[in-house]
């Protein structure tokens, strides 16, 4: 029974095998340690490292995951997930956040924090997740009209759920809590003092979260969560809060920003060449979108911006990609020498 609170679906039951073994989810990572939930109980585990020959992220669990335990309190295998968010760091390497969460919930406050640009980021890496992305947009209290706001999310937000609320007077929150369904998994995603651990602390009706204030001068706050971690609450459902992130890189997310950039995408389909960049080529459909202003320029250089990014990543994770991009940049270099060489002497 609690690992039924705890999410544990048919999807996940029809895949243990082993009957000498104990299932449980992981609700916390330490450095060495996995503190894991399970029929008899929550305790810390570590990993059985024959079982783990790959130390890479993707292979490791993650909070949120459903894992085979030992007696001897050792993890021996990870259950299929069936949804996950990670992000690419500077090196082009993955690391994993959650995994096995139902919303993706994005929590931006509406002071200096609210920025279009990363809520294109959050909302690409959450549609890939193959959860359903929420936005939650917190300090509704400090403004008077919401309508400018509503504006410019309907430029970058297609059809995503938003919710405005007020995480002291517990405004908002009716709606939502009538909308999530019971005994859902949520990850919540946003930068450093949004609100995030106000915000679980109201959803859960008490104070769970320990919480900290913002600067004035930039509305930016301490980070209050220093590691991910799961919150089963007395409602039923299970909160995975996560460290902020203020700038994370999306990756590989193909699917996401598709989704994201859906506007793009369709537009492109009328465009007069099936490979065109959407940059300079005549018969663009997406440039004429521009030009008479039914396209979003902002929006549009920030899908060129993570498109050149994901580009980077296929590089970086592509032995041959990496090395056609080097051949490329080898025959531009050698061209321009030959210009130089040949260009008459002044």
């Amino acid at each position: 029974m609690i690992l039924e609170k705890y999410g544990f679906t048919s999807f996940f039951e029809e895949q243990k095998i082993a009957t000498t073994s104990s299932y449980g989810r992981v609700t916390a990572i330490f450095r060495d340690f996995y503190r894991v939930i399970t029929e008899n109980g929550e305790f810390l585990a570590t990993l059985k490292r024959g079982n783990f020959y790959e130390l890479s992220s993707s292979n490791l669990p993650a909070v949120g995951d459903f894992v085979e335990v030992s007696s001897q309190k050792q993890i021996l295998s990870v259950l299929q997930r069936k949804t996950i968010f990670s992000r690419m760091n500077k090196e082009s390497e993955e690391q994993l956040i959650a995994a096995n969460f139902d919303y993706a919930l994005i929590v931006m406050s509406l002071n200096h924090d609210f920025n279009l640009n990363r809520l294109e980021r959050y909302l690409t890496v959450a549609w890939d997740s193959g959860a359903t992305p929420i936005i939650i947009l917190t300090k509704a209290d400090l403004v008077d009209d919401l309508t400018p706001f509503t504006q410019e999310l309907e430029t970058v937000a297609y059809g995503v759920p938003t919710y405005y609320v007020d995480n002291l007077s517990h405004r908002g929150f009716e709606a939502l809590e009538t909308d999530l369904k019971p005994n859902s998994t949520l990850v919540l995603l946003g930068s450093s003092g949004v609100g995030k651990s106000s915000f679980i602390n109201s959803l859960a009706g008490a104070d769970l979260m320990k919480t900290s204030g913002i600067r004035e001068d930039d509305s930016k706050g301490k980070h209050t969560t220093t590691h991910r971690e799961m919150h089963l609450l007395a409602n039923g459902w299970i909160i995975i809060d996560t460290p902020g992130m203020r700038e994370f890189g999306i990756g590989l997310n193909q699917t996401g920003l598709e989704t994201t950039f859906s506007d793009v995408e369709e537009l492109g389909e009328g465009c007069r060449f099936h490979d065109c960049s959407h940059t300079n080529e005549p018969g663009c459909a997406v440039q004429e979108a521009l030009a008479d202003g039914t396209l979003s320029v902002q929006h549009y250089e920030n899908w060129l911006k993570l498109q050149r990014e994901m580009a980077y990543h296929a590089r970086k994770n592509s032995p041959a990609l990496a090395r056609q991009e080097r051949d490329r940049r080898k025959t531009i270099q050698k061209s321009l020498r030959t210009h130089l060489k040949t260009r008459p002497k002044r």
